[in-house]
């Protein structure tokens, strides 16, 4: 067209190629095999993309050169890869770097692995739910909790307006609590620890051979610190919309509508919670790139790991912030009746429920990372259908049809990977970080990720242009994530199992304070007294619908109104909290040497591949005897060849191979086969 965009088809010769090849140090072979080499054209996402295919026989004394036109080598991405039909079949990773390059093959290779290796936890995972489900009605504290006949009145959740309560109205909520926080959950942490630890080694494992078959060798922080105050602001906001809404809702004087204020302020929460993490999570993308531009970095890798880091720890913060709030503060600041923390004068911290803070967080969990799936799945990645729609149309309207680079060019221009590895490893943190309060978190991201892979691969062919192919060795920065996510995993697991979960008190009143080691009597230990009397001067219930109450029980272990020192920490309080401590330290360490061991009886590089490595090293050396006997047998006749000693040839894959013993020769070049070969 005279105005507008031009279009323009480049021929690359075979000179360019093989100067390019060697720069490159691309491997050819030195045997006389027979090789595939495909050769594909860059035109962008089309769903039949000419192949030029040559059959070569006898590599390095070409006899016959076969040119074989091919079509449909992206159509056959579609059908293979690009297709919710095939879920069951293994990616064809190998397609997908030949077409989309090396840097695209290694994150679905990635993605593979990750998603092939989630089948154990899940399945692991839902047999401790099942376990919990089918004794939850053997469980002694959740029966004691639902028994109406202890008759425990608990004390206010508010001042002035709420009432006292029967510990029996959180019922159905400890019988809950109780499909996470049993006993099985403990086994199924310590196995995610080793999980993850096999996850990484099997990574590389599988990294070191797409290498080889791949041939791939080859911050300003004060404004950080405002990106995180930005978010800690979030949760507290959040935090305090819980403790007024309480508050509000507490003064309705319907019975039903006050028994549910509970679950009505934290299911509302939670929610308001999802919302502020999609949101300040598309902002924290824009203002990571805005930084590290004006870090002004000198080279394109530089920009990508500066960009990766500060888009993954800000991004990070903003998903797990409210879950650690529910973890390890919500709860631990509020006081106690008559002595509560109070926030802005007049209203008191929030605090957990009886059963304890781990429904909570099993609930808070399952909600933003299902949220986060579902809306970015669903929602952002879905653009380039509605302008793919939109570009439809306006062909319509046009008398002329557009050329199949027309169209091409109206695809969304690709963005890189980072947007896919960071959804994946921000999932990897919700199933590693906090699995001991959510067993099911394996199976819902193994279900995610196979309907994702798809999705991407329907993105890739279909929705965006075809990006410029990028070699690489590796994940790059990504890896080193994984390994941190993986380590940190293993102190909050211990946390949460030590001070979120009721394991460690339910296990030190069994084993220290139980008459019979039983867990009966478990809820009258754990709860303390109060004498209603001691309220100071408008912080009791203006109106009460029981009457008689002179004590009422909160969750704590303080000595009673009755003792000495009234309402201090009693011993109790001190054992349960060296047990928990001493269980950190345990747990800490023996998944953490579990781990370690995991890695060290898992070779970094598989037994086929090491003894691939040396028979391509035999295969070398013996063309580079050939070689330099040749001239001399021409010139003295035969002899007998010497042996050669192989060096010693570090296992990982390299461009290049040489035997300084034998003059440092090296396999012939692409230039120098065509330049010897008859067509």
């Amino acid at each position: 067209q005279s105005n507008g965009i031009g279009f323009i088809r480049l021929h690359i010769p075979w000179p360019i190629l093989s100067r390019e090849a060697e720069l490159q140090k691309i491997k050819v072979a030195v045997k006389k095999v027979r090789r595939l080499i495909v050769i594909c054209a860059s035109s962008p996402c089309c769903y039949q993309v000419p192949c030029a295919v040559y059959f070569i026989t006898n590599s390095y004394y070409l006899e016959i050169f076969t040119l074989i036109v091919c079509l449909g080598f992206l159509q056959l991405l579609h059908e293979e890869w690009a297709n919710y039909g095939v879920m069951h079949k293994y990616q064809p990773v190998d397609l997908i770097r030949k077409y989309f390059g090396e840097q695209i093959g290694l994150y679905f290779a990635w993605l593979g692995v990750y998603t092939q290796l989630l089948i154990p936890p899940s399945v692991l995972g839902f047999i401790v739910f099942l376990y919990g489900i089918f004794t939850v009605d053997t469980n002694v504290p959740s029966q004691e909790t639902c028994n109406d006949n202890l008759n425990i009145t608990m004390c206010p959740l508010c001042d002035g307006v709420c009432d006292y309560w029967r510990l029996s109205s959180v019922c159905s909520l400890a019988r809950t609590s109780y499909l996470f926080d049993n006993g099985a959950t403990v086994l199924f942490a310590i196995f995610m620890s080793l999980w993850a630890a096999c996850f990484l080694e099997h990574w590389k494992r599988r990294q070191m051979c797409l290498k080889h078959t791949w041939d791939l060798t080859i911050v300003q922080m004060c404004l950080l610190c405002v990106q995180i105050f930005v978010t800690f602001s979030a949760v507290f906001g959040v935090a305090v919309y819980r403790i007024c809404m309480l508050s509000v809702w507490s003064m309705n004087p319907d019975p039903e509508a006050k028994a549910s204020v509970r679950m009505t302020v934290t299911t509302t929460g939670i929610i308001l919670n999802m919302l502020v993490v999609l949101v300040l999570e598309e902002v924290y993308g824009a203002i990571a790139v805005w930084l590290t531009e004006l870090e002004l970095p000198k080279t394109k890798e530089e920009f990508e790991e500066r960009l990766i880091f500060k888009s993954f720890f800000l991004k990070s913060m903003n998903a797990f912030a409210p879950i650690f709030y529910v973890a390890f503060f919500k709860g631990r600041f509020a006081g106690r009746p008559g002595d509560y923390v109070y926030v802005f004068g007049d209203y008191r911290m929030e605090e957990c429920a009886p059963p304890g803070c781990l429904i909570e967080l099993c609930i808070q969990l399952s909600m933003i990372m299902l949220g986060k799936q579902l809306i970015q799945n669903n929602v952002f990645e879905q653009k380039g259908k509605k302008r793919a729609a939109e570009d439809e149309e306006n062909e319509i309207e046009e008398r002329r049809p557009k050329q199949q680079f027309d169209k091409d060019f109206t695809l969304e221009p690709f963005e890189g990977v980072t947007p896919e590895y960071m959804e994946m490893i921000i999932q990897y943190g919700f199933v590693s970080l906090f699995v001991a309060s959510f067993p099911l978190a394996p199976a819902f991201a193994l279900l995610n990720n196979v309907i994702e892979i798809r999705l991407d691969a329907a993105k890739f062919v279909t929705e965006i242009r075809r990006p410029d192919a990028v070699r690489c060795k590796d994940i790059g920065i990504w890896y080193n994530i994984l390994c941190g996510i993986s380590k940190f995993s293993v102190i909050t697991n211990a946390f949460v199992i030590s001070f979120t979960s009721e394991f460690v008190p339910r296990m030190v009143y069994q084993y220290m304070y139980s008459v019979n080691g039983t867990m009966n009597g478990y809820t009258e230990h754990s709860l303390s007294y109060f004498n209603v009397s001691n309220f100071p001067p408008g912080t009791a219930p203006n109106t009460t619908l029981i009457s008689g109450v002179s004590m009422c029980r909160y969750k704590d272990y303080r000595d009673p109104p009755w003792a000495p020192d009234a309402y201090t920490f009693s011993k109790q309080y001190w054992s349960v909290l060296a047990a928990k401590l001493a269980f950190v330290i345990f747990f800490q360490n023996l998944a953490m040497f579990l781990s370690m061991l995991v890695a060290w009886m898992i070779p970094d590089v598989p037994r086929s591949l090491r003894e691939q490595l040396k028979k391509e090293n035999m295969m070398l050396m013996e063309f580079l005897l050939n070689q330099d006997q040749e001239p001399f047998a021409k010139s003295h006749g035969p002899r007998r060849s010497l042996p050669c000693f192989l060096p010693n040839i570090d296992i990982v894959p390299s461009h290049s191979t040489s035997c300084t013993k034998l003059g440092d020769r090296i396999p012939p070049s692409p230039s120098e086969l065509k330049r010897n070969t008859p067509v």
